[in-house]
């Protein structure tokens, strides 16, 4: 029977999925199985690695019964996985401790303050690609050590989500570049872990596993993976990847030149460049496809108008409804400026930042504020879309957008013609599920290299062009949104005391 279909694994915070796709790279089926995070105190989230696992079983068990012969047509099998979550297990690869820290756990927080405060950016930047951040498992590893020593010293090794999945198929261990990046501990430079932030950050090194490109051949599946997933022993799994990189390789942004913006709650804006952009406020996260992804995350973007919907109308509009709203508003909502601050900064020293209107007046109606809270988001993004773009010497391209937010044409046409460049969005939603199967496709040898694979499975749809007008009007707010940013700064202090913090 011919091998043509591919398995995708994604392992994310609220479920695991999976999908068969088929060698063109239409989706033919997805199962997938919820499973519950768990908060022991205000601040902490964890999962159970085994409750991910037994979702991934059940999700493979699914999708064989529904697609036919599907067990023997599967050349590969591909997982992407929330990152940052911090497993650690033993040498027989079990968990030494029930639950996982995960992406979302603020538990380092002083852990970060305390690093900070001690070691200028001269001592980690170059070594870590990366500021420091309560996310980084380089930090949770630190907590471990500290509050659960029996678990962190029986560790044989730690992994990310996914490489624990790839562990319960195949028996073998490693870490692919994109989950190793952000960890704190690699050299971006040549891609292995780096003994300068392992001393600084006081971590054992003989845990860290070996780290792998995402489209190497881990391992096969074992024969007791088969029996619980329903697979055929020996069906190849790939090293595989962090579920963001790998979202931005199935969304078509894999080349530099080229921006993606994701808008869900937050609003991620990542820009495909040859080389990490060293800089206090910009993450970086090494690609699929051997380039890397500078990132800066707005804590803020689609939230703000959920903040809206719930604020001035106590949740009785629809989003949509909101949205044709803001639509009849003038495009600059008549010189009326949002700040999206709503939960304050990922980085830097603005993390108490805070939202606001200005240049409210007495004409401005609710429409203004809706326009303005989408124009807002645009032009918070189109600031980090600038230094990145500034510190990468290439001007952007094009611009991909994915999430909720790419969905609402209205707020599409404003960020292109605050970005001045198009925006185009996948035809295809499952960006996680499509870059997994072109991974497989061009590890098992389909396509010449991953580049190929993702310009056959990867269409774009809907291309917005900026509005010249509007265009016009936001180029003359962008300096003045960039010098309300930088004056604000130093009033959180003050509101922080005024609010008793």
């Amino acid at each position: 029977m011919t091998r043509d279909l591919t398995l995708s694994i994604d392992v994310g915070t609220g479920s695991v999925r999976a999908a068969l796709v088929d060698g063109e790279g239409a989706i033919l089926s997805i199962a997938s199985r919820e499973h519950d995070q768990i908060v022991p105190q205000f601040g902490w989230a964890e999962q159970r690695p085994l409750d991910w696992w037994n979702g991934v079983a059940a999700a493979i068990r699914d999708l064989l019964a529904a697609v036919e012969g599907a067990r023997d047509r599967i050349a590969a099998v591909c997982a992407c996985g929330q990152m940052h979550g911090t497993v650690l297990v033993d040498e027989a690869g079990q968990p030494t401790r029930e639950s996982t820290p995960l992406w979302n756990d603020k538990r380092t927080a002083d852990l970060v303050a305390d690093f900070e405060r001690d070691h200028g950016a001269s001592a980690f930047l170059k070594e870590s690609g990366n500021p420091p951040t309560p996310a980084w498992p380089g930090f949770k590893l630190q907590w471990l050590r500290d509050n659960d020593g029996p678990a962190y010293r029986s560790a044989h090794a730690v992994l990310m989500p996914k490489d624990f999945i790839n562990l319960r198929l195949t028996g073998e261990i490693a870490m692919d570049t994109g989950d190793a990046s952000c960890s704190f501990l690699m050299n971006p430079r040549t891609r292995r872990w780096s003994q300068s932030m392992i001393d600084l950050l006081g971590v054992d090194s003989a845990k860290l596993p070996p780290i792998r490109e995402p489209l190497e051949i881990l391992g096969v599946v074992t024969a007791a993976a088969a029996a619980e997933t329903g697979l055929k022993a020996g069906t190849p799994v790939l090293v595989g990847g962090a579920d963001y990189p790998v979202a931005l390789l199935g969304s078509g942004a894999c080349r530099p030149g080229l921006a993606s913006d994701v808008t869900g709650t937050s609003c991620i804006l990542t820009l495909i460049a040859d080389a990490p952009l060293l800089d206090p406020e910009i993450c970086n996260v090494a690609t699929v496809e051997g380039h890397w992804g500078p990132f800066v995350l707005l804590e803020t973007g689609g939230d703000a108008v959920r903040w809206a919907r719930r604020a001035l109308h106590e949740k009785l509009l629809s989003y949509d409804e909101i949205i044709a709203r803001a639509a009849t508003a003038p495009a600059g909502a008549d010189a009326l400026f949002f700040m999206p601050y709503l939960t304050g900064e990922r980085l830097g020293a603005h993390r108490n930042a805070r939202a606001q209107f200005f240049g409210l007046g007495a004409a401005h109606e609710l429409a203004h504020l809706h326009r303005a809270v989408m124009e807002g988001v645009a032009f918070a993004a189109s600031r980090h879309l600038r230094i990145m773009e500034r510190a990468a010497g290439r001007k952007l391209e094009r611009v991909i957008a994915s999430g909720g937010g790419a969905k609402a044409a209205l707020w599409l046409k404003i960020k292109a013609s605050v970005y001045g460049v198009p925006i185009v969005v996948p035809k295809e939603p499952e960006c996680g599920v499509i870059g997994c199967a072109a991974m497989a496709a061009a590890a098992t040898g389909r396509f010449g290299d991953i580049q190929q694979a993702i310009g056959a499975y990867v269409r774009h749809v809907d291309e917005i062009q900026p509005d010249p007008e509007w265009a016009e009007i936001y180029a003359r707010m962008q300096p003045v949104f960039d010098r309300l940013y930088s004056h604000s700064q130093a009033l959180y202090d003050d509101l922080d005391r005024l609010a008793g913090r």
